[in-house]
Formats: structure tokens, sequence, C-alpha cells
């Protein structure tokens, strides 16, 4: 079954789950752009200065921390509901699908272990690369409102950080495969094969799964290095060219510190 099939057969399952997905971390983004003003009036009523009262920024981020909160403990519970009842009723098709075709159980019992990884991109993968687009998005609009230097600084570093992930995308999808295919004689190894072939074997398909392994350090090296360049040149605009309050500056520490 092509995940295609699996989002059009379970979409308002999986679209429930991932709306949840979209509010928490909506919710989670404002926050440090509440928080920011609620130190601003503390100091300012410490010092007995005229300005904002306490009550209504506390207020907003309180309501902000509540929805990302609540909305999160929900999804939490009920994500293993939804993606579990969704891979019962897969392996539930391939057993029937298998036995009409007189497939071998080990065959039969692969595929079911690959589909769990389907579930896995749609419970896991899909969320944290939802969560990284609001981050990195709400990241660089936030601090567009504080000082639109920092947010192009930020934004400028995404297009060769684009063609990083793509790159490693890509390479790694192919390792992936050549994965997965080494994956389907699996069970017939074990039942079949002495120990020293089995040995080959599982060393045989560790293979591409270092060179995924090196690809994922590398990218990982060449985005730290573009993120080190970053924090600099904030650092610079922040403390040398902006006269900031202290709820500005703790805004601008977290939104960069989320992108």
């Amino acid at each position: 079954m092509p995940l295609t099939t699996i989002l059009r057969k379970y979409r308002w399952p999986i679209a429930l789950a991932l709306g949840l997905v979209l509010i928490e971390n909506v919710a989670w983004i404002l926050e440090p752009s509440l928080f920011g003003p609620v130190l601003d009036a503390l100091i300012d009523t410490a010092q007995k200065k005229p300005g904002l009262s306490v009550a209504l920024p506390l207020t907003l981020w309180i309501t902000a921390f509540a929805v990302n909160s609540g909305v999160g403990a929900l999804r939490r519970a009920l994500d293993p509901r939804i993606y579990l009842r969704v891979y019962a009723d897969i392996t539930s098709g391939i057993a029937r699908s298998g036995r009409a075709r007189a497939l071998p159980i080990g065959a039969m019992a692969t595929r079911v272990g690959l589909f769990r990884e389907f579930i896995y991109f749609l419970q896991y993968r899909v969320p944290e690369t939802l969560e990284q687009a609001i981050a990195i998005g709400g990241a660089v609009i936030a601090l567009a409102f504080l000082d639109y230097r920092i947010a192009v600084a930020c934004a400028s570093i995404l297009i060769p950080v684009y063609f990083i992930r793509r790159l490693y995308a890509g390479r790694v999808r192919t390792l992936q495969t050549e994965v997965h295919d080494r994956l389907e004689t699996a069970f017939d190894t074990l039942q079949d094969r002495t120990p020293d072939e089995v040995r080959d074997y599982y060393l045989d398909v560790a293979r591409p799964q270092q060179q995924i392994a090196n690809w994922g350090a590398g990218a990982f090296g060449v985005m730290r290095l573009a993120l080190l360049g970053l924090f600099l040149v904030v650092l610079f605009v922040a403390i040398d060219l902006d006269g900031f309050t202290t709820g500005q500056l703790y805004s601008i520490v977290a939104y960069l510190w989320t992108f």
C-alpha cells in the first residue's frame, strides 16, 4: 500500500493529529514575544515607572502557555490511538493479501516491519517537519518585528541550508531504499544460512546505514558552522546597534535559539 493511499484512506484521523501539532506549535512560537513584555512590565513595576500593567501581558503569556501545554498533552494521548489503529488495519491487509498470493511468511513479516516505518514517519517525522517549519518561519517573522537586520541575517542562511538538506535527503532516500531491499530477505537469511553468513549479511546491510550516518554528520557540521556566523552577526546588531529592553533581548535570544 503506497503512502499516498494511506494518507487518502485515513485522511481525517491524520488531519486531526496534524492539526493539533499546528495549534500546539503556533502557541509555542508566540510565547517568547508574549513573555518579553512580562519582563519589561515587572522591571517597570519594580522601578516604580509608569507603564503597562503586569496583568495583561502576564494573562496573554499564560494563555499561550496553557494552549501549548494542553493541546500538547492531548496530542500525545491521541497520537498512539490514531496511528496504532492505522497500523493494525495495514498489517491485517498485508496478512490477507499475502495469504491470497501465497507469499512466504518471511516476506510478509518484513513488509509488516517496513510499514511500521511508514507509520513512524507519519507519527513522528511529519509532525517534526511541521514543527521545524513553524519554528523557523515563526522565528524569522518575530525577529523582523524586533529588528529587520536580524531577520535578514537569519533568512540569508536558509537558501544554502535548503540545498544542503535537499542533497542530504536525496542521497539518504537512495540509501534507505537499498537498506529496505536488502532487509526483504532477512527472515530467510536467519532461517537458511550459517551464523557466519548471517553476520556477513547484516554487515552488508550496515554499509548503506553507515553511509546515511556519514551524510547526516556532514550536514550537521555544515549547518552548525552557518549558525555560528549567524550568532556573531546577531550579537553585533543586538548589542552595538540597538537599545533593546530586557524583554526584547530575551525575545531575540529565544527566537534565535529556536531558529
